[in-house]
């Protein structure tokens, strides 16, 4: 008796973003645009948005399913609808694919302002003063530490 090859477990492939994985996230980082709102108010976190992409390729009935507000449910649809997947036919049916995707607003860390300020020490001990280099630019503070190795 012959042995008979499993079958796939789906005759029908969900469609892939064009380059893959990869692709999809360098497209998401080039044409996400945060929201001034989110940003004026530090908003971060993920948006869930549910979508259909049709025969075409082109998606359809996109709608936000877990959202944080402040614009930023917005811009995820906005970028969702701006996605395109390559166009098939699966054995001649008009197939419509339900799909889901996660998009992360993340701010980047605040670092902190370069004031320019610096402090200067002078040592001074055994009748020598020892001076740090001067740095350009921003306010100076200068403090003299004197060291007496004669007293304790």
């Amino acid at each position: 008796m012959a042995k008979r090859k499993a079958k796939p477990e789906s005759f029908i492939r969900k469609p892939v973003f064009p380059g893959g994985n990869t692709a999809f996230q360098e497209f998401i980082r080039t044409n996400l645009r945060y929201p001034e709102e989110a940003v004026a108010n530090r908003i971060e976190g993920a948006v869930k948005v549910a979508y259909d992409v049709d025969v075409f390729g082109k998606v359809i009935e996109a709608k936000v399913t877990h959202g944080i507000g402040y614009g930023c449910d917005e811009e995820a649809l906005r970028l969702v609808r701006l996605m395109q997947y390559p166009k098939k036919k699966y054995q001649g049916m008009h197939v419509v694919f339900h799909m889901v995707v996660t998009i992360h607003f993340r701010l980047n860390p605040v670092s902190k302002p370069d004031t320019g300020a610096s402090i200067k020490l002078n040592y001074i001990g055994d009748g020598k003063t020892t001076t740090p280099e001067k740095k350009n630019g921003g306010a100076t503070y200068t403090y003299s530490i004197r060291i007496d190795p004669d007293k304790n």
